[in-house]
């Protein structure tokens, strides 16, 4: 080999060494994003032991928490952190080891008390707004949905502004056919992609979606996920242990823009469930 061939195949083999070392290092990135768990189905714990549930969650090697907001859901078990400044609660979040990126709001919050809730969640240092449902009945109509979808659009401009992330979360009934339109089908078509994001809950694998399937159809357009996991009998399970496939989920998750995960499930499930993920 003379000197010009030696020269070009140096380079060509660092150029490829240094591409591939990009890939990996991006597919490190992905996979070391801080895991998180959703405080809903740990909210018992939470009021009894505010601190102690925090630290408890973050010694099985979770780094983030999604709150659901204290004036939203103050009936539905956050009434405890209603007296607790705004303040206090990022510095109990902050002393467990944790950070608190994401937050649920009722629709009302987003919407008629828009204010209120920007001012909180950048109180508590939080880059999104998700609203958890529409609180449409199964009976709702196409234009009720879109008209809900307006909506949050607006809102969605203000928490732009506030340097927000606005998202939306799905349970079941967004998985439900109304008039031959799959109703997540007709929501995202309505939606300013701009400005809302998603948040896919995987517990609709019991209904027969996959979340990779919806990353993949709308790249993109996806902010966080819930993560749970369920078996054939629709069982809840920790995950890794149920039928759905995790590593299609996280690649396509990287086509579908994830930010964050959550992990919401049983406490008993939590630690084998970071264990898994971490392993992935």
């Amino acid at each position: 080999m003379n000197r010009r061939q030696f020269t070009k195949t140096a380079i060509s083999s660092a150029a490829a060494l240094t591409f591939y070392r990009t890939i990996a290092l991006a597919a490190s990135k992905y996979m070391n994003i801080p895991l998180g768990f959703q405080s809903w189905s740990v909210k018992d714990r939470l009021g009894k032991d505010f601190s102690g549930t925090l630290k408890t969650m973050a010694d099985m090697g979770y780094k983030l928490i999604e709150l659901c907001s204290p004036a939203g859901y103050k009936d539905s078990g956050f009434g405890f952190l209603q007296g607790m400044p705004a303040a206090n609660i990022k510095r109990t979040i902050e002393d467990a080891g944790l950070h608190c990126p994401s937050c649920h709001f009722g629709f009302a919050e987003l919407t008629d008390h828009i204010d209120e809730s920007i001012a909180f969640a950048k109180a508590i240092g939080m880059s999104q707004m998700v609203c958890s449902s529409f609180g449409i009945p199964k009976t709702g109509t196409i234009p009720q949905w879109q008209a809900a979808v307006d909506k949050l659009n607006t809102a969605a401009e203000k928490i732009r502004a506030a340097g927000m992330q606005t998202g939306y979360h799905n349970h079941e009934g967004e998985f439900a056919t109304v008039d031959g339109q799959l109703i997540y089908d007709v929501i995202m078509a309505r939606f300013d992609s701009r400005l809302v994001k998603m948040q896919f809950q995987t517990e609709v694998i019991n209904l027969g979606y996959k979340a990779s399937t919806y990353f993949t159809k709308y790249p993109g357009r996806f902010i966080s996920s819930h993560l749970s996991d369920w078996t054939a009998d629709k069982k809840e399970v920790p995950i890794g242990k149920g039928i759905i496939d995790w590593k299609e989920f996280f690649k396509a998750a990287k086509t579908g823009g994830v930010k964050n995960f959550f992990v919401e499930m049983d406490f008993q499930n939590f630690k084998d469930s970071a264990v898994y993920v971490k392993g992935l």
